[in-house]
């Protein structure tokens, strides 16, 4: 068994297509509309393979962004710590949060944690 993909919803379908196809280079699918329950989506490609879906439906909204049971963040490997140096000085320099790191934690990863455009948490890791 394995994880076929992981969805999120989000308020700006586009504007975080952009953002995984040009930080993370993914490949992005055609979109997918249902105009009857006003939904759409987009399933992203990483080079690995895994696959991330972003979907916007008219009614969902914010959740409160405090520390709370469900999802904490997404991992994504850049295979070396200079990439993770890299990744997030960029992502910084663009304006995006980072909320910690780049740093070796307890358990031995080499990580840090940014803020896609909707605030929700990205882990880098090497």
């Amino acid at each position: 068994m394995n994880i076929e993909h992981v969805a999120i919803w989000v308020d700006d379908l586009e504007g975080m297509k952009v953002f995984y196809e040009t930080y993370f280079k993914c490949k992005s699918g055609s979109k997918y509309h249902n105009r009857e329950k006003k939904f759409e989506s987009y399933f992203l490609t990483f080079e690995s393979g895994a696959r991330l879906e972003i979907m916007c439906k008219e009614g969902v909204g914010q959740r409160n962004r405090v520390e709370q049971t469900g999802w904490a963040h997404i991992a994504i490997s850049l295979g070396s710590r200079d990439h993770v140096d890299q990744m997030t000085a960029r992502l910084e320099r663009d304006g995006y949060p980072v909320i910690g790191g780049p740093r070796v934690t307890g358990d031995g990863y080499y990580e840090s944690l940014i803020e896609d455009p909707e605030g929700n948490l990205i882990e880098l890791t090497e």
